[in-house]
């Protein structure tokens, strides 16, 4: 056999090989010389979320006929558990989408690609180092963060004038102190000047902690992580508390409720204000009855003003992705400005990216749009986000002792042993 014959042989034998692996990838694949597929699961739910989705998995393939992107519907109610399944079975997504605070097992565990290497320079400029700071674990960065909801208070505008209570701005934000006298004007008979809608107790009350100077959990030099409740972490707890049970500013029966469930009472005119997430906009500009007038306020300030936590809406890549540098190109293309503009109007929330954050139509006055966007510089990690052993705390101890704190059970010295003595030995079993 001549020189050029075993070069061709070798060649077609190596090309054979090669299309036989990549056929046989679980996912991702490239089958009969076809173009590249990756999977795309979304966990888009509104509709306008839903369609700029899909359009822009559209746009992409229309342009990128070598790498086709397939659209798959997920869910937040069970997108842990069915991720967790789906990658011990080899079946995961390629590229996934969910919330920084749920990334930590997965990254520790090895289900997720390190995307130090693979993120293009403009996508890592663009994007402010506090939010990456929420996808980072260990030495590596599993997740690109590309929208953040900041906590704020929805309310009725007529009971806010009517009750001659000064109107807070990004500029001139409410104490929480202050936030507490407002309540307490903006309640009477039957009717109360907030509703605190806390069926997820714990996210919401160490996120608006940080305002106060709150931080609860405390990394020692050995990188261990102990939870200690100080006079920071006090200053939310006590207000909502005190609300509830001094005050009677706020009922206890939306305590162990969920946002939506406060909503027939607010246009109702039962509640004046409600602290929500900013998306929740949405539902309350389809919903609120013909001449209800309405606005967003931003939450209380206290010691460090107006930050508070977030855990961003997350694009990762499955560690078994056979083509993780064009998955990274669509996550790319998704998240140039423009677009990220699109899915941030889609699904009522604030991108991260510092280019689409100066788009004329985040900072209308209509909806509160600007309202939200004057708070984009102060959202900081959530204090949970990269603590292991944070589910089962949380589940376990955070929730409970919350719970009924805030309803009068217990005091706030049996809140406080209870997050401290009780959780310590939970986090601890994690970090051996």
């Amino acid at each position: 056999m001549g020189g050029e014959e075993l070069m061709r042989t070798r060649s077609a034998t190596v090309l054979v090989v090669l299309l036989l692996l990549l056929a046989g990838c679980s996912s991702g694949g490239r089958t009969d010389g076809g173009p590249i597929t990756l999977r795309f699961q979304s966990l888009a739910w509104q509709q306008e979320s839903v369609t700029a989705n899909k359009e822009l998995v559209k746009e992409w393939n229309a342009s990128h006929p070598d790498i086709k992107v397939e659209y798959v519907q997920g869910s937040w109610d069970s997108v842990h558990d069915q991720l967790l399944t789906s990658f011990e079975g080899g079946e995961a997504p390629d590229i996934v989408h969910d919330a920084s605070d749920d990334l930590a097992d997965f990254a520790y565990g090895g289900y997720l690609a390190d995307l130090t290497r693979l993120l293009p320079a403009r996508l890592k400029s663009d994007i402010p180092e506090s939010s990456w700071e929420t996808t980072a674990f260990g030495d590596g960065v599993y997740g690109v963060p590309f929208l953040q909801e900041p906590r704020v208070l929805i309310a009725n505008a007529d009971r806010l004038r009517a009750a001659e209570v000064r109107v807070p701005t990004p500029e001139h934000p409410w104490s929480w102190a202050e936030f507490r006298q407002a309540a307490k004007r903006l309640s009477g008979p039957g009717r109360y000047g907030v509703a605190w809608p806390l069926k997820e107790p714990v996210s919401a009350t160490l996120n608006l902690s940080l305002s106060a100077g709150g931080r609860l959990f405390h990394r020692g030099a050995d990188g261990k992580v102990t939870v200690r409740f100080t006079a920071g972490d006090e200053v939310v707890p006590r207000t909502v508390h005190d609300q509830v049970a001094v005050d009677h500013s706020a009922p206890a029966s939306t305590l162990g409720s969920g946002g939506s469930d406060t909503l027939p009472g607010f246009f109702g005119g039962r509640y004046a204000m409600v602290p929500l997430g900013f998306s929740y906009r949405q539902q309350i500009a389809q919903q609120a009855p013909e001449g209800f007038r309405w606005e967003v306020l931003p939450a209380p300030a206290g010691a460090d003003g107006l930050t508070q936590g977030v855990s961003p809406q997350t694009l990762s890549v499955s560690a078994d992705c056979p083509h993780k540098k064009e998955a990274v190109a669509f996550i790319d293309f998704l998240l140039r400005p423009e677009n990220m503009v699109r899915l941030a109007l889609g699904d009522w929330m604030l991108p991260t990216g510092t280019e689409a954050l100066k788009d004329p139509a985040l900072h209308t006055a209509e909806n509160g749009w600007a309202t939200g966007t004057a708070l984009a510089a102060r959202l900081r990690p959530a204090p949970a986000q990269s603590v292991r052993g944070y589910p089962e705390w949380k589940d376990k101890v955070a929730t409970p002792a919350y719970q009924e704190y805030y309803s009068g059970a217990i005091g706030l010295a049996e809140l406080r042993r209870r997050l401290e003595r009780d959780g310590n030995p939970v986090l601890a079993r994690y970090q051996r």
